[in-house]
């Protein structure tokens, strides 16, 4: 009889990977401890036989079974509008950054059609929930570090006004993101900004962690600090 998918997920658990990927994402205790490169290539397998059937029946109950639903549908040979409809099913099961970020980072077929996805993100970047902002941010930061966007991916990081640590933390890290890809459009912005402090002074930090910008760049950013 052909195993289910948690049993094989449990046969490739770690013990100590679990404890290490618990410690990593605070409040989430259902993690088996299965390594991302051994779900990527179950999820690739998938993703080449019957991923529809797969994604109707998934389960939720452990953190691996989630993960795994996002990587196949970011490895399925789908249209756009397919994709979007199976990310709109999906998006509401993400409740970590873990799964969120690696959601967004397999949505590669993004490239191939921003403006269609860009529409598809504005009622996340609106939402009120946590995740929703936090998937359209990363998804920000990964497809639109683009001269074209970045106008209007800073007035979406102006109008946030989410408390949630994970929404903050993931507009310092796009906001240090553009700084290194697009530097003076980004000078521009933190010269000039609806920021609250917490998210404005994370973002200077990140930017002065990167090893992508010069020692006098850091030292003018980190003279802007907030007090």
């Amino acid at each position: 009889m052909e195993k289910t998918i948690r049993e094989q997920l449990r046969e490739m658990s770690e013990e100590k990977y679990q404890r290490f990927s618990s410690s990593l994402t605070p409040g989430i205790n259902n993690i088996l401890g299965v390594r991302l490169p051994l779900l990527r290539k179950m999820a690739a397998k998938i993703a080449k036989e019957d991923y529809k059937f797969y994604l109707k029946y998934a389960e939720d109950e452990t953190f691996e079974e989630v993960m795994l639903q996002g990587m196949v549908i970011g490895s399925c040979k789908a249209g756009i509008e397919e994709v979007l409809n199976m990310a709109a099913d999906f998006i509401p099961k993400i409740n970590n950054w873990s799964v969120c970020d690696s959601f967004c980072n397999g949505l590669k077929i993004t490239k191939k059609h921003r403006e269609r996805v860009w529409d598809f993100l504005q009622p996340y970047l609106r939402s009120d929930q946590e995740y929703d902002i936090r998937f359209g941010v990363v998804m920000l930061l990964h497809y639109y570090v683009l001269p074209e966007y970045t106008d209007k991916v800073f007035m979406h990081f102006n109008h946030i006004k989410h408390s949630g640590y994970y929404v903050k933390m993931a507009i310092a890290w796009a906001i240090s993101v553009y700084f290194v890809l697009l530097p003076e459009k980004t000078k521009k912005y933190l010269l000039n900004n609806d920021l609250d402090d917490f998210t404005y002074n994370k973002a200077l930090q990140k930017i002065t962690e990167s090893l992508r910008v010069d020692k006098e760049t850091k030292a003018w950013v980190r003279g802007m600090k907030r007090k």
